[in-house]
């Protein structure tokens, strides 16, 4: 569902069981981000999720900002009034707390999220393959116009 005032980037994609709700602001996703099924994005005031951003699997995201590049683990809540900075890495099931702020490149982890250290080069591809695979499969379904054909071309000839 995307209720409100929603504005969807140029190859960003929303995949099934998710919930986009703008009811109490605007909620802006970048170009080339993707959230994943059965993820929840809802701020009670606005906000902003920038380029090539991967929201993971069940993600409950409340955030006030997210920057660029950034992942978001399956299952991972972020609260209100949180801001992640650009290249940085929400392990999955992180909770990250109220008005937390995440400087660029860091790696957060655990249930309150601490910042383990910056990011390293394997979660920077990390990030950077998830989000080309994530654009390749919706610009496929899209494409094809069905789900079964596009999956067909995904997994090439047999």
């Amino acid at each position: 569902y995307i209720i409100g005032d929603v504005e969807i980037g140029e190859g960003s994609s929303i995949w099934p069981g998710t919930v986009v709700r703008a009811d109490m602001g605007k909620i802006t996703l970048g170009r080339h981000t993707c959230v994943q099924d059965n993820s929840v994005i809802h701020g009670d005031a606005d906000v902003v999720i920038g380029d090539r951003v991967v929201i993971g699997h069940k993600v409950l995201c409340h955030a006030k900002r997210v920057g660029d590049r950034v992942l978001i683990g399956s299952g991972a809540t972020v609260n209100d009034g949180a801001e992640i900075g650009e290249d940085s890495l929400v392990a999955s099931a992180a909770m990250v707390l109220e008005n937390m702020s995440i400087p660029p490149s860091s790696l957060v982890v655990g249930m309150p999220a601490r910042i383990r250290g910056p990011v390293g080069e394997r979660h920077t591809e990390l990030i950077r393959t998830t989000c080309d695979g994530y654009v390749r499969k919706a610009q496929l379904y899209k494409r094809q116009g069905t789900l079964e054909s596009a999956l067909d071309d995904w997994a090439g000839p047999n």
